[in-house]
């Protein structure tokens, strides 16, 4: 497929929000620390954001922010997603010189998907760090199948296998095929709170009493305490880092 590479352009930002909008549940536009520190990924890490473009069209879009990890991989914070946006925007004020590049999201316009794409993105964020003088990238992934299973455990999830003997869950799958390495489950990647009205406007639910309610694309059930208004969503991921050279 002959496609051009866009990476540090802001108009990128004004692609992104239709594809967003279209490929994302509303609920998953409400996570606070990701709504507040996302305009900094276009104003203090411009040059980490990239995107495929066919002629006019976006293919996909890719987001990233440098930060500083001194410990293991191993100990990469169960917050995740929230963890890193606001780590990153820390690390930048404090000037920092980051050693480790965090993979958002790398997303794909519905037309261009199972054609190999998100490997090439894959690619490209690697390339990104390395032309910054980064050695690896760390990513919250978010299982792309696992909301049609939101009873079972992530833990057990991320095991399943094909039939043929590989990840079950194909962003997994991919992730595995390119030299990624599974650390562990993030537990609270992202925090995705607000009042019963607002998650009936965002789900199309009702929600008469409190308990855990399955939400159509929603990893996990998420939690209704009907007596004090609020819905809780708290989303699990999965660490996974590669070697960018």
């Amino acid at each position: 497929m002959d496609y051009k590479i866009s990476i540090g352009e802001k108009r990128i930002r004004g692609l992104q929000k239709n594809l967003g909008s279209k490929s994302w549940p509303e609920f998953m536009q409400h996570d606070r620390i990701v709504r507040d520190n996302w305009p900094n990924l276009y104003s203090d890490f411009l040059n980490f954001q990239f995107a495929l473009l066919d002629n006019k069209k976006l293919i996909g879009i890719g987001n990233s922010v440098p930060l500083l990890w001194q410990n293991s991989f191993e100990d990469l914070p169960a917050a995740g997603m929230d963890w890193a946006m606001i780590k990153a925007k820390e690390d930048i004020q404090k000037g920092l010189e980051p050693n480790l590049l965090i993979g958002i999201q790398i997303l794909l316009h519905r037309e261009y998907q199972a054609h190999g794409i998100s490997y090439e993105m894959l690619k490209l964020m690697k390339e990104i760090a390395k032309s910054n003088g980064i050695k690896n990238i760390a990513l919250p992934v978010r299982p792309t199948l696992k909301c049609q299973y939101p009873l079972i455990p992530m833990e057990d999830y991320i095991h399943w296998k094909n039939k043929e003997g590989l990840a079950f869950d194909p962003w997994i799958r991919v992730h595995s095929k390119t030299g990624g390495r599974i650390l562990r489950i993030c537990e609270k990647s992202m925090d995705i709170s607000g009042s019963l009205s607002e998650w009936e406007k965002w789900t199309g639910m009702n929600f008469p009493g409190s308990g855990n309610y399955v939400v159509h694309k929603a990893l996990v059930p998420i939690q209704v305490d009907k007596e004090n208004n609020i819905g809780k969503y708290i989303e699990p991921n999965v660490w996974i880092v590669h070697d960018a050279e």
